[in-house]
């Protein structure tokens, strides 16, 4: 993905994080390194993990709860991130 792209996905998820679904926040999470292990065996939860980080669990959800949004982006720091990279 590239950098205007992410910008642009970042600035969504900031601004309305009640309507982010599935894909676009392991989309998010994807471009920032993390990878993606998909429910198995009647689960319902996605997992994404990154070397030397907190392993991220999201539910399945349409739109995914607001709490898990919130979660990421403050484990993600996307706030400060969007700021230093729209300067």
């Amino acid at each position: 993905m590239n950098k205007k792209a992410l910008l642009k996905l970042v600035a969504q998820i900031l601004q309305n994080p009640k309507q982010v679904d599935l894909a676009t926040l392991r989309r998010l999470l994807e471009a920032f390194g993390y990878e993606c292990r998909q429910p198995r065996g009647g689960s319902s939860h996605y997992v994404f993990r990154k070397a030397a980080c907190q392993m991220i669990t999201v539910p399945m959800h349409k739109p995914v709860k607001v709490v898990y949004v919130k979660a990421v982006i403050r484990e993600l720091e996307l706030e400060a991130w969007y700021e230093k990279e729209n300067a």
